[in-house]
């Protein structure tokens, strides 16, 4: 079994694990050279600790009974996307709706701000320049086509 058909096979069994939850979605399983496989998995509200821990056990009991590492030379981990995941599906973007973003375009330009709206074709991102008198607000709407990556950015 190569490494895209184990992706393939290892996200529908962690989709159909977290079915029972509408509130969670699957955003990615990577699969390293070593067996390494990482599983993320968000929620409209987040999601607790303990949920993925309970997670972790079941996908990983399901996967060691698939036989798809028949030595059971492998590991596994489940985690929310951290701050330092791009964000990469639909329903992400909107969860983070109001949040401070980093929006790395294809043509390698920069677009700072907050994220506004996301349709189903673009987003929306109020930059401010400027202070005092001179601050003025610009709205950057983004088609998704155009977005190479997009990150959360912490302000304080």
């Amino acid at each position: 079994m190569n490494k895209d058909t184990q992706i393939q096979a290892i996200t529908e069994k962690a989709e159909a694990l977290i079915a029972e939850d509408p509130e969670l979605f699957l955003v990615e399983v990577r699969i390293k050279p070593t067996h390494n496989i990482k599983v993320y998995i968000d929620g409209n509200q987040g999601i607790s600790v303990d949920k993925l821990v309970q997670y972790n056990r079941r996908l990983y009991k399901i996967i060691e009974e698939a036989g798809y590492y028949p030595e059971g030379e492998f590991s596994l981990e489940l985690s929310s996307p951290g701050l330092d995941e791009p964000l990469k599906l639909h329903r992400q973007y909107l969860k983070n709706v109001g949040r401070f973003v980093e929006v790395l375009l294809a043509d390698g330009v920069k677009r700072e701000g907050k994220l506004v709206s996301a349709t189903e074709t673009e987003i929306g991102v109020e930059e401010h320049k400027g202070k005092g008198k001179k601050a003025e607000m610009i709205l950057h709407t983004i088609p998704f086509d155009q977005i190479k990556t997009t990150k959360i950015q912490i302000k304080f």
